[in-house]
């Protein structure tokens, strides 16, 4: 990987499907110094919690029937939190908190988040890692990005 550029202002996005961390250069291209300007979470609830519905059944014509497949609410919060953390990025781009944004997620929450990206977000975009780096430590995730 080429060492990432990332110029003073612009906020690296760290995340997964349960948490994000908005960071901050307050230093320059040559030497980055990463600040949290914010941590967004949700709860983990276990299944039960989410949600208490058996899976429904159809009943078709003849007598058959079949099972409804059950809602996974794991990835229904994931997908709602990262939809959330798509729109507070839509708005500090477009209210000018910040002009340029790398996202730095798991695969799997990349994959969720992108179709949530506004025009606007799309634009300040200047990179995606795919890499999971949400629990490790402020200085730990610089130099995975700066190595």
């Amino acid at each position: 990987m080429n060492k990432m550029k990332i110029g003073t202002g612009d906020w690296i996005v760290v995340c997964d499907g349960r948490k994000a961390l908005i960071l901050e250069n307050l230093g320059d291209r040559m030497f980055p110094n990463l600040h949290t300007r914010e941590v967004r979470e949700h709860p983990d609830l276990s299944t039960h919690e989410q949600g208490s519905d058996a899976p429904g059944r159809l009943h078709g014509s003849m007598g058959a029937r079949s099972s409804v497949e059950q809602t996974d609410w794991h990835d229904e919060a994931e997908r709602s939190f990262l939809k959330a953390l798509a729109e507070r990025l839509d708005v500090a781009v477009t209210r000018g908190e910040t002009s340029a944004l790398t996202m730095v997620a798991s695969p799997r929450a990349l994959g969720m988040i992108r179709s949530d990206y506004s025009a606007a977000v799309q634009k300040a975009l200047q990179g995606e890692l795919a890499k999971d780096l949400v629990r490790m430590p402020v200085h730990e995730i610089e130099k995975q990005l700066l190595a």
